[in-house]
C-alpha cells in the first residue's frame, strides 16, 4: 500500500531574525505640537518630572534582575497627526532639556514610522493579526474590527431596535467587559477611520504598535521591520527624511526590551488603556515570542506569557502639580 508524504521547501517559512534585548525600554515622553509651543521651558519641566521616576524605574528593573541592568531610553516625537517645527531646531532642544534633567535619549522614534517605515506598513500587519473573540454567550453576529474600525474588550449595549405597534419595548442590556472583575470597564477603541480612501490610524493603534517594536515582537517577512539607525549628519528640515527610529547615542543598549515602561503625563491615560485593549487582542508571531522569552530564561528572566503584562507606566500629574 502506498504511503503518500508531502515534501515542503526548505525556505518555505523564513526564518525568523533574533534580535538583542536590553531588560528594559524605557520611554521619557511623547512630544506633540502643543508641547512645543509652549516653549523650551516646558521642555526642561518636562524631563525634571520625568528624572524621579526614571530613577525609580531603573532601581527597580536593577533589583529585578539582580544586577547592573541594561536600560535604554527613547522618545517619541509626533509626526502623524500635527506638524511639528523641523527636527533641526527640536532634536537639540529636547536633547539639551533631558541632560539638564540629567536624563539621555537613546532613541528618537517618529510615530508615523508606527503606520509605516521603510516601505513596511507596520500599522496593517498588525491590524491583521488582531483576534477578536465573541464574547462569552453571544452569537458571533458582531463585524470584526477589520470590517468596522472598532475593538471592544467585552460585549457592546445592544442598539435600540424598532418596536411593533402593541409590542413592548425590548429591555436595555449594558456593556460588559469579558474579562470583569466584578464591576465591568469597558471600552470601545476606533482603530482608524477612512476619508475618501485615505486611511488615518488612531492614535491608541499607533501607540500599540510602539509598544509592539519596543517589546521586539514585529517581523516582516521574518525580519525585524524597524532598525534604529544612526545619524551623523545634520538634522534636516523635514522629519521624512528621518529613520523611523535614530539611535541618538552610539552606546545605547538595545533598542528592544523584555519590557517597556513608560513615563506619560496622567493626561495619556484614556490612550494606554485603549492601547492595552488592543495588545490583548494582538496575536504575536510566536516564533518572535518565544525567542524572547527563551532569550529571558537564559538570563533568569521569566516573561509573563500574555504580552500586554510586559507593559508597564508611570503617570505623572501636570505640570501645575509641582509648582
Amino acid at each position: 500500500m502506498a504511503t503518500e508524504v508531502d515534501f515542503a521547501e526548505a525556505s518555505a517559512e523564513p526564518r525568523v531574525e533574533s534580535v538583542p534585548y536590553a531588560h528594559l525600554s524605557l520611554e521619557l515622553g511623547h512630544l506633540y505640537m502643543e508641547d512645543l509651543r509652549r516653549g523650551e521651558q516646558h521642555l526642561r519641566d518636562h524631563f525634571r518630572r520625568v528624572a524621579p521616576w526614571a530613577e525609580a524605574a531603573t532601581r527597580a528593573c536593577a533589583d529585578a534582575v539582580g544586577r547592573a541592568p541594561r536600560i535604554s531610553t527613547c522618545f517619541l516625537v509626533d509626526d502623524y497627526f500635527t506638524s511639528l517645527a523641523a527636527p533641526d531646531v527640536v532634536v537639540p532642544q529636547l536633547v539639551a532639556a533631558a541632560a539638564d534633567a540629567g536624563l539621555r535619549v537613546d532613541y528618537l522614534a517618529r510615530e508615523s514610522g508606527c503606520a509605516e517605515a521603510d516601505g513596511v506598513p507596520l500599522a496593517e500587519l498588525v491590524a491583521g493579526r488582531l483576534v477578536a473573540e465573541p464574547p462569552p454567550g453571544t452569537t458571533g453576529s458582531r463585524p470584526p474590527p477589520a470590517e468596522t474600525g472598532w475593538l471592544a474588550n467585552g460585549e457592546r449595549s445592544a442598539p435600540d431596535a424598532p418596536v411593533e405597534a402593541m409590542g413592548t419595548a425590548p429591555s436595555w442590556s449594558p456593556p460588559r467587559e469579558t474579562a470583569a472583575n466584578r464591576h465591568s470597564i469597558f471600552a470601545d477603541v476606533q482603530l482608524w477611520d477612512d476619508d475618501n480612501g485615505r486611511r488615518t490610524w488612531s492614535c491608541p493603534f499607533l501607540a500599540a504598535v510602539w509598544q509592539l517594536l519596543r517589546l521586539g515582537l514585529l517581523r516582516h517577512k521574518g525580519r525585524m521591520p524597524v532598525v534604529p539607525r544612526p545619524w551623523d549628519d545634520a538634522w534636516p528640515r523635514q522629519w521624512s527624511a528621518l529613520p523611523a527610529v535614530v539611535r541618538l547615542s552610539p552606546d545605547a543598549a538595545p533598542f528592544c526590551g523584555y519590557r517597556t515602561v513608560s513615563v506619560l503625563a496622567g493626561r495619556f491615560l484614556p490612550v494606554e488603556h485603549a492601547v492595552r485593549v488592543i495588545l490583548g487582542q494582538v496575536l504575536v508571531d510566536p516564533r518572535a515570542d518565544e525567542q524572547a522569552r527563551t532569550r529571558g530564561r537564559s538570563e533568569g528572566i521569566e516573561l509573563p506569557a500574555e504580552t500586554v503584562d510586559r507593559v508597564d507606566y508611570v503617570l505623572t500629574g501636570g505640570s501645575a502639580a509641582w509648582r
